[in-house]
């Protein structure tokens, strides 16, 4: 699963895009000084996130939406087109993501 489709699912099961959720976790304290460990307990008690789709927004919450080049267009499981995710939404977002 890419990373943009893990973030796709956490939207899908939360009913908020990953920039909501983002939004969310700033006005609560949460932010590029938090450890994963509080970033997923509120995600797992609000949303009832597991800890893939939770350190998925870990990642976004922390450090934005850029990723790393070694996952992009590798082809491999964790594959991703761009070196930037989506944080808007699937409703609206372009496509090749």
């Amino acid at each position: 699963m890419s990373f943009q489709a893990y973030l796709d699912t956490v939207e899908k099961k939360t009913g908020l895009t990953p920039r909501q959720l983002v939004e969310k976790a700033h006005r609560r304290g949460l932010g590029p000084e938090t450890k994963a460990g509080p970033i997923l307990a509120w995600l797992s008690e609000e949303y009832g996130l597991g800890r893939g789709h939770g350190m998925a927004m870990v990642h976004v919450i922390t450090r934005g939406d850029g990723i790393d080049s070694k996952h992009i267009g590798t082809g491999g499981t964790h594959s991703d087109a761009n070196d930037h995710l989506w944080l808007d939404g699937i409703a609206t977002k372009p496509e090749g993501y």
